[in-house]
């Protein structure tokens, strides 16, 4: 039987590089190695594409604080709207072999924003995961939250701000309409990257200095109380959703390193302890958001519960990390599909998408 080649796409020049690392890793160590083939593209943090070895591709890999890409001699580009070889190594200037779908677990900032989605498109490639728009969109959670305010659905109040205005950011005027503990988070940015909570004025400078060394856009908002409600949803024209799980932090909010590095930093309840209605609830909410987004492939779905029974939308990842504690698989993994079979789905809705968007026409006249 031919395997089908696939590229796994990973690193990349984000605050996020030691997690997409990781999820490279677990990704590799888990993939049917009797149906696919794996090609290691790793990202360093410089934004040079390397052609990696599966077995030498990281550096302290069991260390998620210290890992880090082993950097081949071998470098890769991109050529896009090439027949054959899109990607070619630099280092002989000749094609690889053709790549048959790429993988890309570049989590945050030119990575989950469309950009090597758009990429992927003009090399007509097909790829897991989100099209242009829908992660453009997802990965601003300015834009995300105007249009699920549009569609109905209930976001968090909060407020927007520039880099170019920040000496013009009112603490007193932000407490007034916001109210405290809130929580300021660049734009751009996942996985709690440049994120605080803030109590007081001090915290509120504090924090918008920090996030706006992430992004030149950052969003405040109000402390939704509740507990926080995890779905994913798989699928491209009639996704599906998990049953849902339950973050129980351990610290003060979940944070970064509750995400990606402690493993005792938060309890994941799985399922949720939901009655079956407010799970239902939860799985139509997930796939509606998905929608909404024009998200395809898979986005976990993240919630606050209030006590009240009514959902508010957090946020949407449409890359969400695959490590050993990372949500998203785990989600799947109680919900019947196993983490390697996940991946093999994953990759056929990549195909499915990719031969549905070819069949589209390029031209008003028949040839």
């Amino acid at each position: 039987m031919t395997k089908t080649k696939v590229g796994i796409v990973f690193g990349g020049k984000s605050a996020e590089h030691e997690v997409s690392l990781q999820s490279a890793k677990n990704i590799v160590d888990a993939i049917d190695k009797e149906k696919y083939e794996v090609v290691l593209l790793g990202i360093d943090k410089q934004g040079k594409w390397h052609i990696n070895n599966t077995s030498s591709y990281l550096i302290n890999e069991e260390n998620p604080k210290l890992i880090q890409l082993n950097k081949s001699n071998e470098q890769v580009a991109v050529v896009p709207g090439a027949e054959n070889g899109q990607l070619v190594n630099m280092s002989r200037t000749d094609g690889l072999d053709q790549v048959d779908v790429v993988f890309p677990i570049v989590h945050g900032t030119l990575g989950e924003d469309g950009s090597i989605q758009g990429m992927l498109r003009l090399a007509n490639l097909p790829f897991v995961g989100t099209d242009v728009l829908g992660s453009a969109v997802s990965m601003d959670k300015d834009y995300a939250k105007r249009l699920l305010h549009g569609a109905g659905i209930a976001v968090a109040n909060g407020m927007t701000f520039r880099k170019s205005k920040q000496n013009e950011i009112d603490f007193v005027k932000v407490k007034e309409a916001l109210g405290l503990p809130m929580f300021i988070k660049p734009a751009n940015q996942g996985s709690s990257v440049g994120v605080s909570k803030v109590r007081n004025e001090e915290e509120f400078y504090q924090g918008m200095k920090d996030a706006f060394q992430y992004d030149q856009k950052v969003l405040v908002e109000e402390a939704i109380v509740g507990r926080e409600i995890e779905c994913a949803v798989l699928g491209n024209e009639d996704p599906i959703a998990s049953l849902p799980g339950e973050v129980l932090p351990q610290t003060d909010f979940y944070s970064y390193e509750s995400k990606y590095i402690d493993e005792t930093g938060a309890e994941l309840a799985a399922p949720a302890d939901l009655s079956d209605e407010l799970t239902k609830k939860v799985q139509q909410a997930a796939v509606e958001v998905f929608q909404t987004l024009d998200c395809e492939g898979m986005a976990r779905v993240d919630f606050f519960l209030q006590e009240n029974g009514e959902l508010v939308v957090n946020e949407v990842n449409t890359l969400p990390g695959f490590t050993k504690i990372s949500m998203y698989p785990r989600l799947w993994g109680i919900s019947g599909i196993p983490y390697a079979e996940l991946i093999d789905r994953l990759i056929t809705l990549a195909v499915e998408r990719h031969e549905r968007n070819n069949q589209l026409k390029n031209t008003m006249w028949d040839e």
